[in-house]
């Protein structure tokens, strides 16, 4: 791994060329979008056009749909504490203990050996999205997978 691990971004406030700019502030050189639909109502920000902006300013693009938060699961995130927040933030763990979870922390893993990597998704505040506790798997040593 580098020296440093993978890094978490939201793009909440930005436009494309403010993502490049703090992208590019940050060393980046890879961006794993976990966002599970990466469609956005900001141009620029949605999957295709993301990845052609990024590549043309010199940043690899991959999308990780398995590491996406369900639609259900989200509302939760919208707090740090209390019981809701608890239970959007188990169950994302419980899939991140899925095969395809897994597998993809481990892309990320060896995307990070090489690369400066930057783990994506809309929220600002890291605390408020799952990428938090990607971040946090991803630090943590394999889970035991589930079923």
């Amino acid at each position: 791994m580098t020296a440093q691990g993978p890094i978490g971004i939201g793009y909440e406030g930005l436009d494309l060329p403010g993502l490049i700019d703090r992208l590019r502030l940050r060393g980046v050189t890879h961006v794993v979008d976990v966002r599970l639909n990466p469609i956005s109502r900001k141009r620029g920000l949605s999957k295709t056009a993301l990845r052609e902006g990024l590549e043309a300013a010199g940043i690899d693009y991959s999308h990780l749909r398995s590491l996406g938060n369900p639609k259900a699961n989200r509302d939760g995130f919208a707090t740090v504490v209390g019981p809701e927040a608890r239970s959007c933030r188990d169950a994302y763990r419980t899939l991140l203990e899925t095969r395809p979870a897994q597998d993809a922390l481990d892309q990320i893993r060896a995307l990070n050996e090489h690369q400066r990597v930057a783990l994506l998704c809309f929220e600002a505040d890291e605390p408020h999205c799952h990428r938090e506790l990607v971040l946090e798997a991803l630090r943590s040593p394999s889970l035991a997978l589930v079923g």
